[in-house]
């Protein structure tokens, strides 16, 4: 039911905020954030569930330290002024590697990225927001009660302009949030608001990375006015048949090229027919470290590379531009590629103190949702890949592999949208550890976000480090195939080289008193699991060791087939192993089993495309922060904690 008068509303809007003690109790401020709201709800005459509701949709009432989001946005209201926050970067800039990954023809070279254009008014919010309130911009960015401020004023103004009075009720609010998106487009507003009103009635409680705990109590029975979304009068184009996305996100067409070059070659991706032709096994998580106009310049150009979504930061807005049945040029690994759908994020994965909204994360759970009940792809950290977990296709890739979406992205929080939220499925001799700190308590720190190496900002992470001994002063894990030279691994935000991520399951190699070890990279290594802040939840499942008799086995990062499968006309791929090894009295987590496959694919003409097939079978396993296959020949398959 609709909430009925205003003195319903009122009462409504009295407990919905609360301070409840936390850690930092006792600390001056810690109810700061709580008054924020309640102050400039009354202020602005807003109602508080909705400028709670908004607030968490865009930052999960987060204030980050006043560091800005992806988009430039600041605050726990997310207020934009990108032009002050962020600097144009190419997309797959860093590194001269061939985004395909594929040996079998010439290397790609980075594409430059676009001339910046005038920034959109969805990304400048916070200018508008100081003419309403007559705060400095200075005060929108760094102050939380100044922003929760600037963020009321914005929705009320949102209110005035659709002629709407400051109503009590927060059903009578629906137009006023739809706008705060700053879309362009009606459904991507609609979206937008219908999340905004979900989490009003649900209701929420969170502990924020400052240690504050807010509450919005549930509304069940808030039903808002939708028609107002016609006020606005955004466009709302027809839903374009091309497009594969669920129902319940606001998706456009933006087509990559696939047309032949000067000079000979062809952009930006291969035809195919999955998954009639291969399976589709993969969803590879991706940021664009570009902004959204320059993500879909680069996507569009034909001597790019491609990949098949994009994701919005500010409003969870997707475009999609290639079929998922044809393959895309995104992941840096050609048999992943194949193999594999590429979503990308609008985003920085350190620009500086990265974070991702609220909107995005749920537009983009319900796309792979979606893709991964269209091919049978399971919800699991084997088959939902960051980019920085696909391995490198060869010795010479390793160095070169990317590491987006990078240590902030909230893999825990994304499995809780996907309905495949990572707990304990076993005791303690379950054998193996899912990797699950808690992600605003978890704040290891990171260098490298700026110039120089100095420390980033005190961010949440849902990743752990991993040291040789179970000491904070052990020196961390090498990683032979970054540094052949047998460097040290460092904090730097883009080195993988000692590092865990949540949801990656890991073999157990030993416990001690406050720490857990587990076999990574062919060694053991130890992340701090203290009883009272734990960073991983027991788990059992199958995992692989070597075959007996043999003292150690090739790892690998692609599963091609064995030369005899290869038709006539169709060059040999070299069955080339990556740095490491896998040793005997190890183990590692089974991920999925796969046959030796190698999608042929040089010429502009599909017809001249083959899908070669082998007999050899190869197992997928979690070896290090990367994944990798091994030959199930070589390998003795067995339950852990056995």
């Amino acid at each position: 039911m609709r909430v009925a008068g205003a003195a319903a509303a009122t009462a409504l809007l009295l407990p919905l905020v609360s301070a409840t003690p936390s850690a930092s109790a006792g600390q001056p401020g810690r109810d700061t954030l709580a008054r924020a709201f309640a102050g400039a709800a009354d202020r602005y005459r807003v109602p508080l569930p909705v400028l709670l509701g908004v607030s968490y949709l865009e930052s999960r009432w987060d204030g980050h330290g006043g560091a800005p989001s992806v988009t430039g946005g600041y605050g726990p209201m997310h207020l934009t002024d990108a032009r002050t926050a962020l600097a144009e970067a190419p997309h797959h800039g860093e590194g001269a590697e061939d985004p395909r990954g594929d040996t079998a023809r010439p290397p790609r070279r980075p594409a430059e990225a676009p001339a910046p254009r005038e920034l959109p008014p969805r990304l400048r919010t916070l200018d508008r927001a100081a003419r309403l309130t007559g705060l400095p911009p200075a005060a929108l960015r760094g102050d939380e009660a100044a922003n929760v401020r600037g963020g009321a004023a914005l929705l009320a103004d949102a209110q005035r302009r659709l002629g709407l009075p400051p109503s009590p009720d927060p059903a009578d609010w629906y137009g006023a949030v739809a706008a705060y998106s700053g879309a362009d487009d009606a459904a991507t507003a609609a979206v937008f608001a219908d999340d905004v009103y979900d989490v009003i009635r649900r209701g929420q409680r969170r502990t924020t990375e400052e240690g504050r705990r807010l509450r919005l109590p549930a509304s069940p029975g808030l039903v808002p006015d939708r028609a107002q979304i016609r006020r606005l009068g955004l466009p709302a184009p027809a839903r374009d048949e091309r497009v594969e996305c669920p129902r319940s996100v606001a998706c456009s067409w933006v087509p990559a090229p696939y047309q032949e070059l000067a000079g000979g070659g062809y952009g930006n991706h291969d035809l195919a027919d999955r998954p009639a032709s291969q399976s589709v096994d993969y969803i590879v998580v991706h940021d664009t470290e570009a902004t959204w106009d320059t993500t879909l310049k680069l996507v569009q150009d034909p001597a790019y590379v491609s990949w098949h979504y994009s994701v919005r930061s500010a409003d969870g807005h997707i475009a999609q531009h290639v079929p998922v049945k044809d393959v895309g040029w995104h992941a840096g690994n050609w048999y992943v590629n194949a193999k594999s759908v590429g979503v990308e994020h609008e985003g920085f994965l350190a620009a500086p103190d990265a974070w991702y909204t609220e909107a995005m994360y749920r537009d983009s759970a319900r796309l792979v949702r979606y893709l991964a009940r269209r091919h049978g792809i399971p919800l699991d950290r084997q088959h939902i890949l960051g980019h920085d977990n696909v391995p490198g296709p060869t010795a010479a890739g390793v160095r070169g592999m990317h590491t987006d979406p990078g240590p902030y992205w909230d893999w825990a929080h994304y499995f809780e949208l996907l309905g495949a939220p990572f707990r304990r499925t076993a005791g303690p001799r379950g054998g193996l550890a899912t990797i699950r700190p808690r992600y605003e308590a978890n704040q290891p720190v990171y260098t490298g976000c700026e110039a120089g190496s100095r420390p980033c900002a005190a961010h949440g992470s849902g990743a752990v480090r991993l040291h040789t001994a179970p000491s904070e002063d052990a020196p961390l894990v090498k990683d032979i195939g970054l540094r052949p030279d047998g460097g040290e691994s460092t904090t730097g935000v883009n080195d993988t080289g000692a590092r865990a991520s949540t949801g990656q399951t890991f073999a157990v190699a030993g416990r001690q008193a406050g720490w857990t070890a587990v076999w990574y990279l062919g060694q053991k290594a130890w992340f701090r699991d203290a009883e009272d802040r734990p960073a991983a939840v027991d788990a059992a499942g199958p995992v692989v060791t070597p075959r007996a008799g043999l003292a150690d086995v090739p790892v690998y990062g692609r599963a091609y087939p064995e030369q005899e499968a290869y038709p006539q006309g169709v060059p040999v791929q070299a069955v080339s192993p990556l740095p490491y090894r896998l040793p005997a009295g190890q183990s590692y987590a089974l991920g999925l089993a796969t046959r030796g496959e190698y999608l042929w694919a040089t010429t502009f003409d599909p017809a001249g495309h083959a899908v070669v097939r082998g007999k050899d079978t190869y197992y997928q396993i979690q070896f290090g922060h990367r994944v990798a296959f091994v030959r199930a020949a070589d390998v003795t398959v067995r339950p852990s904690g056995g």
